[in-house]
């Protein structure tokens, strides 16, 4: 029997390093997905009317967003932050620093911007890291990520645990628990953010094969490194059995495959007596009605 691992570890953050470690010179190769949050977190900043001189960079992976944000908002100068030090070592920003991202090394009220692009859903204290980048932050200071929601890459969980059930009579997790809005929204409340926003979007891309999907996945780095994985080696026949229900269930008319990735930004603020408060109910000065310029009307009682 498996032990049971304990609630508050999801995934094994030494095998995540290890396998980003392996692949770190062929990053770029395989960063489609990460090029498209980085351009998209960018196009977010471009717009807020602030100025955030000192911003740091959440699980920077090669420092990709951090080019894309220099600049604007008034950003000079990043700091890239993350574990794997062969990925830092190709980022072009100007503070470096090798840490994990649940144990953020910034002060108190030391930081205007922090972002983060397809990181956070990777550590096991979610809450704890977004409390403690509330803290990192000056009043009014904003926070910027993009994190993995929770529909992606349902096709290839689905085959994994249709094939498991076939060839070996039980299935081991395969693909990792990613959070929806609500709860991504709620854990910035928790965390102390004002002003949060969650919002969702779909990006779908298409592989040849599935064997494609799974090699790709594997070159990101982002193999299961879930804590309660099967430990022994799949089998050919499972692989092979997965990769054909796969097909069967969401080939499309020309034989690829689609694999869905959801993108949940998140938006919050730093507390800061300037940012607008909620009305007292009852306390509004104006009639909705004559706003709509239509009659207003009692509900029945």
């Amino acid at each position: 029997m498996q032990s049971q691992p304990e609630p508050s570890r999801i995934f094994d953050r030494t095998l995540l390093a290890r396998r980003r470690r392996r692949f770190a010179g062929r990053v770029s190769e395989h960063d489609f997905l990460l090029q498209r949050v980085a351009d998209d977190l960018a196009e977010r900043l471009a717009i807020v009317r602030r100025t955030l001189p000192l911003a740091a960079n959440i699980g920077a992976h090669h420092g990709l967003l951090s080019e894309r944000i220099r600049g604007l908002a008034g950003v000079k100068r990043v700091i890239d932050l993350d574990p794997v030090a062969a990925l830092l070592a190709r980022s072009p920003a100007d503070l470096r620093v090798v840490a994990d991202e649940e144990a953020l090394p910034f002060g108190d009220e030391t930081l205007d911007l922090a972002v983060s692009a397809l990181s956070l859903q990777l550590v096991n204290d979610l809450p704890g890291t977004l409390i403690q980048i509330r803290r990192a932050l000056r009043p009014d200071g904003l926070l910027l990520a993009s994190v993995l929601g929770g529909t992606t890459l349902h096709e290839l969980r689905a085959a994994w645990l249709a094939a498991e059930a076939e060839v070996t009579g039980g299935a081991s997790p395969r693909v990792a628990p990613f959070a929806d809005v609500r709860d991504m929204g709620a854990l910035l409340q928790r965390a102390g953010f004002a002003l949060p926003v969650v919002d969702s979007e779909t990006v779908t891309v298409t592989y040849s094969d599935p064997l494609s999907l799974m090699r790709e996945i594997k070159a990101m780095g982002a193999s299961n490194m879930l804590i309660a994985r099967r430990k022994t080696p799949v089998t050919r026949s499972l692989l092979l059995r997965a990769a054909e229900i796969y097909i069967e269930r969401y080939a499309q008319s020309d034989g690829r495959v689609p694999a869905t990735f959801e993108i949940l930004t998140l938006t919050a603020w730093a507390p800061d007596e300037s940012q607008p408060k909620p009305l007292r109910p009852g306390s509004a000065s104006a009639r909705l009605a004559e706003a709509l310029g239509v009659p207003e009307r009692k509900l029945d009682e």
